[in-house]
């Protein structure tokens, strides 16, 4: 099993440096989308004007995740019903659903799977605004789409995206926030407050070797941080080989908690905010289950794990995810050299996936 190879020495230096350097660019595009001829402020702009009734976010992946986090933000900071596309229905049953009034919004890291291309040109031609949120402003989903906007990440060198999700997680965040009257100050703090997650780093490397070990784990949260959770547990899989899956705090007591017991650690997203507050009740099931519970974010949750990671607490709840998600990035880094893998290098993944 994995653990009883010694990886390269190399192994994770990729993937560890563009961890590190995720402040910087989330410094970078607050910098760049406040500028009135900006890509944002035109897309801003474009929506304004066509005053959608409905929002449609398409991906995969990780990008499906930040998807996850915009349908919050749509809802809830902006009042607008939001669903997630199925892609295949339009690729691989040819369907072409009516879209008028509808905004379209196709994320992904590299703008080049064909599947989401062909979802918002068919939106397109069916009457939806569509808008490309990407990390290539010169990829076939930029072009398919009416208009653009770069999540400035810059290359990403390691198959396991990290800087280009909590750049799109930040792009979506400057979108809805300027499309319900917003300026986007409320994130100027991230930059410092995500630096000092990083500062953790020693604390969280510990904490691999705790789960060094474990075959199956959970993740799971609740509203803002459900996405987080789901993006963990993909982090996990796909770097450390761990079978991990995410639920959200609602969704595993129905049924999930059954399969809960001491050999299954549960990883916890717990923000300050409502999410975290609907999360108690989960963390005192689970407690009950005899759960191994690892909480990351408030400091109040600690007395209910057995390991912590806590976050600071001067950014608003909708954030939190940019942060949220850095101890896991870090975790499942750390995890996979301690189990004798490179994280750079996934067995089996590219770093772009074409699905039709």
């Amino acid at each position: 099993m994995p653990g009883l190879v010694q990886p390269p020495p190399t192994a994770g230096r990729a993937m560890a440096a563009e961890v590190a350097e995720q402040p910087h660019r989330w410094e970078r595009l607050l910098d760049r989308s406040g500028a009135r001829d900006s890509d944002l402020a035109r897309a801003v702009s474009l929506v304004q004007a066509y005053r959608p009734r409905f929002v449609l976010l398409v991906a995969r992946g990780t990008s499906d995740h930040a998807a996850l986090y915009a349908k919050y933000l749509f809802e809830i900071l902006c009042g607008l019903p939001c669903g997630l596309v199925s892609p295949s229905t339009m690729t691989t049953y040819d369907a072409t659903p009516a879209a008028n009034g509808v905004l379209m919004v196709g994320v992904s890291q590299s703008g080049g799977s064909p599947d989401l291309v062909r979802s918002l040109e068919v939106g397109r031609a069916r009457g939806a605004l569509t808008l490309a949120v990407t990390n290539r402003a010169d990829s076939p989903l930029a072009r398919a789409a009416e208009c653009h906007v770069d999540v400035l990440a810059g290359p990403e060198r390691a198959v396991a995206a990290t800087k280009s999700y909590t750049a799109q997680l930040l792009a979506l965040y400057l979108l809805v926030d300027r499309l319900r009257g917003g300026t986007g100050a409320a994130a100027a703090r991230l930059p410092e407050a995500g630096a000092r997650v990083l500062d953790q780093e020693a604390h969280i490397a510990r904490l691999a070797q705790r789960y060094r070990f474990a075959s199956r784990l959970v993740c799971t949260g609740r509203g803002y941080s459900y996405p987080t959770a789901r993006e963990a547990a993909l982090k996990l899989m796909e770097t450390s080989y761990v079978a991990a899956q995410a639920f959200s705090g609602a969704d595993l007591l129905h049924g999930p908690l059954a399969m809960i017991d001491p050999q299954v650690p549960v990883m916890a997203v717990v923000a300050e905010g409502r999410g975290g507050d609907a999360m108690l009740p989960v963390l005192d099931r689970l407690t009950a289950s005899g759960a191994d519970i690892l909480t990351v974010g408030r400091a109040s949750a600690a007395d209910r794990a057995d390991a912590t990671v806590v976050l600071p607490d001067d950014v608003p709840e909708e954030l939190s995810p940019l942060l949220e998600i850095l101890p896991f990035q870090t975790l499942a880094r750390h995890l996979a050299i301690a189990r004798g893998a490179d994280p750079d290098r996934p067995r089996g993944l590219d770093k772009v996936t074409e699905t039709l």
